[in-house]
């Protein structure tokens, strides 16, 4: 089974939810080979419920997955902002996901954000998989804090992005930084347009349905991570398309409509 461990339902946080949109980007994951991928909105997007709540009637659930028409099986998750600077995935089920988003409401603005040691406090009173996002990507100081803390991850996240500016540099500092902590290492695009699909991508032995079956797949450290040849033009031109649409939105058009050339539903 291939899954991309890190991807987004929205060109962007700030921007309204678009079924339309949403639609498009899990069709285009299908067609670019996965066969699954971890949800990983940020948790301070606008209409955050909404996203799942639109997924739960248009899927069927399979173990803690949403399975879509087209066969695409979705781990619900969200990317969380930390003080200390960084981000942090969880995967989890629906209802905690839910739960969780809405226990860190008053923590979602920038100066509000929980220390990563609080937060993965908050975590652990859930069965949710937890792992650093982009650890050395530039902001972020992750790789800085105490390393006993830092064992309370589940894995790293080896980005798309991050991969395609500097593949042996990421790889290295990713891959030595998760032997030290004894955790694995999975693959995520960090997609929010489905250019970027298919850029990195992980294969898992099992086709896990429920979260401690993706866990366990995890652990095993059986799985490999594919990086797209392409996967640096891949990049460029998925932050392209998003610089694109986004200024269509600024300047009042329907970035979905002129996206998909059609009428849409936000």
């Amino acid at each position: 089974m291939y899954i991309d461990f890190h991807t987004h339902g929205k060109l962007a946080k700030k921007l309204p939810f678009s079924t339309d949109y949403t639609d498009w980007l899990f069709d285009q994951a299908r067609r670019a080979g996965l066969d699954a991928l971890c949800l990983t909105e940020h948790f301070n997007t606008l209409q955050f419920d909404e996203i799942y709540g639109y997924l739960e009637r248009i899927s069927e659930k399979e173990g803690d997955s949403l399975v879509l028409e087209n066969g695409l099986r979705i781990f619900p998750g969200m990317e969380t902002d930390i003080a200390e600077g960084g981000h942090i995935l969880s995967v989890g089920t629906v209802g905690e996901i839910l739960e969780l988003n809405r226990r860190l409401e008053p923590y979602k603005e920038k100066g509000s954000f929980l220390p990563f040691h609080d937060l993965m406090k908050l975590f652990s009173e859930y069965h949710v998989i937890v792992g650093g996002a982009h650890p050395f990507r530039e902001g972020g100081h992750i790789p800085e804090l105490p390393k006993e803390e830092l064992s309370s991850l589940e894995f790293l996240d080896l980005n798309g992005k991050d991969v395609a500016l500097n593949r042996e540099e990421t790889e290295r500092k990713t891959f030595a930084l998760a032997q030290q902590l004894g955790i694995p290492v999975v693959g995520g695009s960090d997609t929010h347009q489905a250019l970027q699909y298919g850029c990195i991508r992980t294969w898992l032995e099992g086709e896990p349905a429920a979260i401690g079956q993706l866990r366990q797949e995890i652990v095993r450290n059986r799985h490999h991570i594919q990086v797209a040849e392409q996967a640096a033009e891949q990049v460029q031109n998925a932050t392209l398309l998003k610089r694109t649409l986004k200024a269509v939105h600024e300047l009042g058009g329907n970035y979905v409509s002129v996206l998909l050339n059609r009428a849409v539903v936000m």
